[in-house]
């Protein structure tokens, strides 16, 4: 008996043509296979998670920082989510050995939306209550909320750019809201 290789599919790989007829109102892309360590880590841990890392973990709810290649979202008061590139799972699971709490490989449980251009802030409004004026939301901003009513990670980027990270099987669903509520934007500069 012989066993098949795994294939590894992105649950939006098909989605590409979709995403790019909302340009240029809206730039739509999946970010695939993004690595995604979800760490908990004591109070006592934090300066050597960070130095393991070469990132420093968020010391403010709801931020972001950014290292080596390496970006750490604030999830809780001790939890965080470290996104990396792809492959980088073993790597940095081995850096962080034994000081944390927990260390996951969650890489399969979301996939990552990339959306940016003139109207993406308006495209989120129609469905997330978060307040994404740069003001109530500066760059470096996270939160985990309802977008069209599907739990995502939100991260705003800067200027008019987000990302999305949405759980692999709502992925589908949360692709069609967000070209549905960008299409009116199309045409439009």
């Amino acid at each position: 008996m012989t066993v098949s290789a795994l294939v590894r599919h992105s649950p939006l790989e098909d989605w590409a043509p979709r995403f790019a007829a909302l340009a240029p109102a809206v730039s739509l892309a999946e970010r695939p296979f993004l690595t995604q360590l979800t760490l908990r880590v004591a109070t006592g841990q934090r300066a050597a998670v960070s130095a393991a890392l070469s990132c420093p973990l968020p010391e403010r709810p709801c931020t972001a920082t950014g290292g080596e290649g390496v970006e750490v979202l604030w999830l809780g008061p001790d939890e965080y989510l470290v996104l990396a590139p792809p492959g980088s799972e073993a790597a940095l699971l081995s850096r962080v050995d034994g000081l944390c709490l927990s260390a996951v490989d969650t890489s399969a449980q979301r996939t990552a939306l990339d959306l940016s251009g003139p109207h993406a802030r308006d495209v989120l409004a129609h469905g997330c209550a978060i307040d994404l004026h740069p003001l109530g939301s500066p760059p470096g901003t996270c939160v985990q909320t309802l977008l069209a009513r599907a739990g995502v990670v939100l991260v705003a980027r800067g200027g008019d750019a987000f990302t999305v990270l949405v759980r692999s099987s709502f992925a589908g669903y949360l692709a069609a809201w967000l070209v549905d509520a960008a299409t009116e934007y199309v045409g439009e500069s």
